[in-house]
């Protein structure tokens, strides 16, 4: 999954629209989107989205943003959508292994009575939207068989410390912020699974994005969430890796493959050892799990 495009359970024009926008994955949102008194209509809307959509080919994997834990709402949003078998859960205000494994025992029920195999539906967690979640990120580094994934957010954060904002004068994130987005990274490598960028919110600018993008490939996320889908293309492209990135990391392969026992090569210059070929081999599982090549 390289974009991930947040819309909103109570627009069903935008969801139609977000069919056709070039996201690998949807979320239909429940939760900050969408008002308290259009919590209902927006669950009836979501799982008749999914019913939808659940036989289209070769469109995008369907999540569903429910509310938090503990909000009230979240059994009322599962039993509701359930039933139409969305691809995965994305569990905001995530305090780690607690809630995975308090939502992991709700899914197990509701996939029994909706004749789902068990653990079928994948959940993926915003693990940072609160001081306690950020804090418990170590706490699920041995994985679960449900993630696909760990994303991170800034606003609900900013509001639970009380920040007068999230970004420096330049858009780079402040101090709190950068350790959340690192932490996110650890965790996700730690429990062997994927790294997803957090939101831009300045959507009309894409130069931005795009550099956002670029950094976050670089340190080690997979993929992007997205609100807008005029982001997608940029997401995409950011993170689809290059032609000669992927010819480049077949060649450490092949190389290492043709000197069994070896710990050490020499390749285009450089010396080149187990950590090289771990990080080769990880780019190209990722094309094999249906990443497409870039352009370049």
């Amino acid at each position: 999954m390289r974009a991930l495009l947040f819309v909103p359970g109570d627009a069903p024009r935008k969801l139609e629209t977000a069919l056709n926008a070039g996201a690998d994955a949807l979320i239909v949102d429940l939760e900050d989107s969408v008002a308290a008194s259009g919590k209902a209509a927006a669950r009836r809307q979501a799982a008749a989205f999914l019913k939808e959509v659940g036989s289209a080919a070769g469109g995008p994997v369907v999540f569903v943003r429910v509310n938090a834990l503990g909000t009230g709402w979240a059994e009322d949003d599962l039993a509701a959508v359930m039933p139409a078998r969305p691809y995965g859960i994305v569990l905001p205000k995530a305090v780690m292994s607690a809630d995975i494994r308090a939502l992991d025992a709700h899914l197990h029920r509701l996939e029994a009575a909706s004749g789902i195999a068990a653990g079928a539906t994948r959940i993926l967690p915003i693990a940072t939207e609160t001081a306690r979640a950020v804090l418990a990120l170590t706490t699920l580094s041995e994985g679960h068989p449900r993630l696909c994934g760990i994303t991170w957010g800034a606003e609900d954060l900013s509001a639970d410390l009380g920040a007068e904002t999230n970004r420096d004068g330049t858009g780079a994130w402040t101090g709190p912020y950068r350790l959340a987005r690192d932490l996110t990274l650890l965790a996700a490598a730690a429990a062997e699974t994927d790294a997803i960028d957090t939101v831009h919110l300045a959507y009309r600018d894409l130069a931005a994005l795009e550099r956002e993008c670029r950094a976050a490939r670089r340190d080690g996320f997979v993929g992007k969430l997205a609100i807008h889908p005029a982001q997608i293309p940029i997401i995409n492209a950011a993170f689809s890796p290059s032609k000669a990135a992927l010819a480049e990391a077949q060649a450490v392969v092949t190389a290492f493959a043709g000197s069994p026992g070896t710990g050490v090569i020499g390749q285009g210059g450089a010396m080149l050892d187990r950590p090289h070929l771990r990080r080769a081999e990880r780019l190209l599982e990722r094309f094999d799990r249906g990443v497409p090549p870039g352009k370049a």
